[in-house]
């Protein structure tokens, strides 16, 4: 008996142990939509839609609502165009006073169902995915380490091509911010899971970094951490969860947003400047104080 066991551990030894194998993450291609609430849908329909010169048309209704949420049930979402694959949505019901005013981030993946699969197995806990969404037919969401709502969504646009819209100032979201407390937990969630890279990172301030920039994997879009020690103002998280919308020429949006404001209010609007990234940079508020920032694709020469 002895001599069989001793050869059966042999043979043990001698099979190869095949490693277990991990699932593979689905692509993660870009930014598909970013949702704001809005105290005044009308005021966000100028601001959007004349001011930025995106197409807008109200895009459903949220389905429901959750304890502590101010939304009301049934109420429109408005929907803007930037490109085919990308969207800037607006949700009324903001309570006055309630310093948070983004909603959610959307990041596209080319399989929805595959990334379930690639969460669970990491995990990470998500709701959905969902059907029925007000911003998109289906759709799974994750709480990041901050608190964030990120939403995974399915797109099927692999090219963006500019929205109808003649009017607008952009063609194309490149970035969303949002603030980090916690910059290793965060990069646990977006570059250990998402596989996100950081491309940049600054402040203005050289001696700290306030900001870094982490990159989709398969694709050319990013989150801008915004590093915080403390807890936010209202107007600094404003100013920290934004988006930034590419564009040509930071005069002519300039020109742009001139024509488009009305005369007594055109000297409250702040001028282009050359940001720590050394592009050129036009930050503008919609009613609320959430940040869009306008900014040229190449460094300044």
């Amino acid at each position: 008996m002895k001599t069989l066991s001793v050869l059966l551990v042999a043979i043990a030894l001698a099979i190869p142990v095949q490693p277990m194998r991990e699932t593979k993450r689905p692509p993660l291609v870009g930014i598909d939509h970013v949702a704001f609430r809005t105290s005044d849908p009308m005021a966000a329909r100028r601001f959007y839609g004349e001011l930025l010169g995106f197409g807008g048309a109200v895009a459903g209704v949220v389905p429901g609502v959750k304890a502590g949420d101010t939304r009301p049930a049934g109420s429109s979402w408005l929907e803007f165009t930037i490109n085919t694959r990308q969207r800037l949505m607006i949700q009324p019901g903001l309570a006055a006073g309630t310093d948070e005013r983004l909603d959610h981030i959307a990041l596209a993946t080319s399989d929805l169902d595959a990334m379930a699969t690639y969460l669970r197995d990491r995990g990470v806990a998500f709701d959905g995915p969902a059907t029925g969404t007000a911003c998109r037919s289906r759709g799974l969401r994750i709480t990041d380490p901050d608190s964030h709502t990120i939403e995974l969504v399915q797109e099927s646009a692999d090219v963006s091509f500019p929205a109808e819209s003649a009017s607008a100032l952009s063609a194309r979201l490149l970035h969303a911010g949002v603030t980090v407390r916690d910059e290793a937990a965060a990069n646990a969630f977006y570059h250990d899971v998402l596989a996100m890279d950081e491309i940049w990172r600054g402040g203005a301030d050289p001696a700290k970094t306030s900001w870094v920039n982490m990159r989709v994997p398969e694709g050319t879009d990013y989150l801008e951490y915004m590093l915080r020690d403390s807890p936010s103002s209202r107007r600094q998280l404003g100013v920290d969860h934004h988006v930034c919308l590419l564009v040509p020429d930071i005069q002519r949006a300039w020109e742009q947003v001139r024509q488009r404001t009305a005369t007594a209010r055109r000297d409250a609007l702040e001028p282009p400047r050359i940001g720590r990234n050394l592009r050129w940079q036009l930050n503008l508020y919609d009613p609320d104080g959430t940040r869009v920032e306008l900014m040229e694709p190449f460094t300044a020469k």
